[in-house]
């Protein structure tokens, strides 16, 4: 009897401490889980703000006391004339939203839309008063934005010089970081060293120089500054192929030249075929940068408008319409939609191949 009450005792404090450890689990997660979402909701705010401009009218953005979400302020029709809508307080501590007839500095005439025969005199000053807001989005600044900034023109530019910079890029990295991964020659280690310090190298170093060289060989004003020079490798990209390719067993170089392959046909058929992951990565990479590349098509586009990608149309567009938040807003909003969908898409290799090379960019 003594041994089974002493079970019992020791069976009801492991299920004691078991239910202690649950609940301190419980609300261990549900402390991460409401830092996490503050700390996801500080980030996404400035984001927020922007869509909420961009659904706004820039009547809204001006008014004093507007809501920071889209909306419209009340207003009623009375005598072939459209009145705004005030909260108006009484002394009896009520408040009842009132038509403005005529507006004064200490008495105003308001009008009950429920009853607008009867007006109705009220004491104080009709500026302290708040209106009333309801939820109303708009999608006008997106259509006028569209046509003002001749989003068209400047989407496919963008399109054109990411989607051919892409193409060089990967091509001419990839051959870079296959000989680099894959073959033995003198001078490898330092030659690839030299490469890998142009990274730390500032781009504002090398402008004036590029641009004289441009200017000498007749290129500013066109598009090839901005492409040509993707065709010839980067210093980074090279790095992240490099390092995804020498995780790749040289085991299948070895079986696939037994089989009589050459270096171009594994290339083909044994590297690139398990490289996606990091061939995703760097398209992201490049599309990333191409579409937010503001300096380079500025200096070589500057008089050619019509030549010109999103980055530096917002810019001038910012410059024109800089009193009209909505409409800025709504053509940043119609920039984002592409990379980012893109991204949703391929995040899975594009993670995957970041995580891989232990690169992050």
């Amino acid at each position: 009897m003594t041994n089974t009450g002493e079970t019992l005792q020791a069976s009801t404090i492991a299920t004691g401490t078991k239910k202690r450890r649950n609940w301190g689990n419980l609300w261990k997660t549900i402390a991460i889980t409401l830092l996490v979402l503050l700390l996801l909701a500080a980030f996404l705010a400035p984001f927020l703000q922007m869509l909420f401009i961009a659904f706004s009218t820039t009547d809204q953005i001006t008014e004093l006391g507007a809501p920071e979400w889209p909306a419209e302020a009340a207003v009623f029709e009375y005598g072939g004339e459209v009145l705004d809508v005030y909260v108006v307080p009484f002394e009896d501590g009520t408040q009842h939203e009132l038509a403005i007839v005529k507006k004064g500095r200490k008495e105003s005439i308001f009008v009950d839309p429920a009853n607008p025969e009867e007006e109705i005199l009220w004491q104080g000053s009709w500026r302290s008063l708040d209106r009333p807001w309801t939820f109303a989005p708009t999608t006008e600044n997106f259509f006028e934005a569209w046509n003002l900034i001749n989003f068209p023109r400047l989407f496919f530019n963008t399109l054109a010089i990411a989607v051919i910079g892409i193409i060089g890029t990967v091509i001419s990295c990839t051959l870079v970081a296959y000989g680099f991964s894959r073959f033995r020659f003198p001078g490898r280690d330092i030659l690839f060293i030299i490469l890998i310090s142009t990274i730390f190298l500032p781009a504002a170093v090398t402008v004036v120089p590029t641009y004289t060289f441009f200017v000498k060989i007749g290129w500013v004003g066109t598009w090839l500054p901005l492409l040509v020079p993707h065709f010839f490798a980067n210093a980074y990209n090279t790095f992240l192929l490099r390092q995804y390719f020498m995780t790749i067993p040289h085991d299948l170089d070895d079986a696939a030249r037994i089989d009589g392959a050459g270096s171009f046909r594994i290339l083909l058929s044994i590297i690139l075929p398990l490289s996606w992951p990091v061939i995703v990565a760097v398209t992201l990479f490049h599309l990333v940068f191409a579409w937010n590349d503001y300096f380079a098509p500025l200096i070589y586009l500057s008089t050619k408008p019509e030549l010109q990608p999103i980055a530096v149309g917002l810019a001038f567009f910012n410059g024109i319409y800089g009193s009209r938040p909505p409409l800025i807003q709504a053509a940043a909003l119609m920039a984002l939609i592409l990379p980012v969908i893109i991204f949703f898409l391929a995040q899975r290799w594009f993670i995957q191949g970041v995580v891989i090379t232990g690169v992050e960019k």
